[in-house]
């Protein structure tokens, strides 16, 4: 059996990372591609850096943009760290856009073919762990729609993998994320469950009740256990 795959998208400050804040540290390990903070209290308490010791590995946070180095990182962890039972990638836009960067005096459309290929590269790979443990992506949204017709999309470097790759489809569940004015006029972070005309999120029928959830990675971890009879 593959891996499950969970994309988390949405733009900045819009909840994402912020989802984490209550996964069990003790079975989740966060590849950072940009080592930016964590947004939620302590979070140096929760993750430390990845470090070798003579019993293995201890740690749960590494950093690295780089496709290799991560696609390396996951082989650790579905060999070596059974006790992982979610990996998250914060934030996997930028692994493709950190390589473009650096590859910007290029000439040519060849890099772009690389790009998408090495971002093709880490999702197999991701397909490809323990079926125990949840391959999450947290990643950027963009609008290939208009104004009027919104339509939002992951965001990619290059039209190869957003013309001939739907990046959706390769993953068991999309998230997007949606603030929302509350009862008490305050603002909330919730996750869009299906879709809802703009974004293109999925999750199976009859998983969630409602369209919009709170963004809260370990309920809806636990949501999926419950669905898939897995707990």
């Amino acid at each position: 059996m593959a891996a499950e795959t969970i994309a988390i998208v949405g733009e900045s400050g819009t909840g994402k990372s912020t989802s984490l804040r209550n996964l069990n540290p003790q079975e989740t390990f966060i590849i950072s591609t940009t080592g930016k903070p964590l947004p939620f209290r302590k979070y140096k308490q929760k993750y430390t850096e990845l470090k070798k010791s003579k019993d293995g590995f201890v740690g749960n946070y590494y950093v690295s943009s780089d496709y290799s180095k991560i696609i390396n990182m996951l082989k650790i962890i579905n060999l070596k760290m059974p006790q992982i039972k979610q990996v998250i990638i914060d934030d996997w836009q930028y692994m493709l856009s950190y390589e473009f960067v650096d590859r910007a005096t290029e000439v040519g459309y060849s890099k772009f073919s690389e790009l998408a290929q090495h971002a093709m590269e880490v999702l197999r790979y991701s397909e490809q762990m323990r079926p125990d443990c949840k391959m999450i992506f947290i990643t950027h949204s963009e609008n290939t729609g208009d104004a009027m017709n919104p339509k939002y999309v992951i965001k990619t470097i290059g039209k190869l993998l957003s013309e001939k790759v739907t990046l959706e489809g390769m993953f068991t569940y999309v998230f997007f994320t949606k603030i929302v004015k509350g009862d008490d006029d305050k603002m909330q972070y919730k996750f869009l469950t299906n879709t809802d005309g703009e974004c293109v999120a999925k999750t199976p029928m009859g998983m969630f009740e409602d369209l919009l959830i709170d963004n809260d990675l370990a309920k809806i971890i636990q949501a999926i256990d419950d669905y898939n009879g897995d707990e």
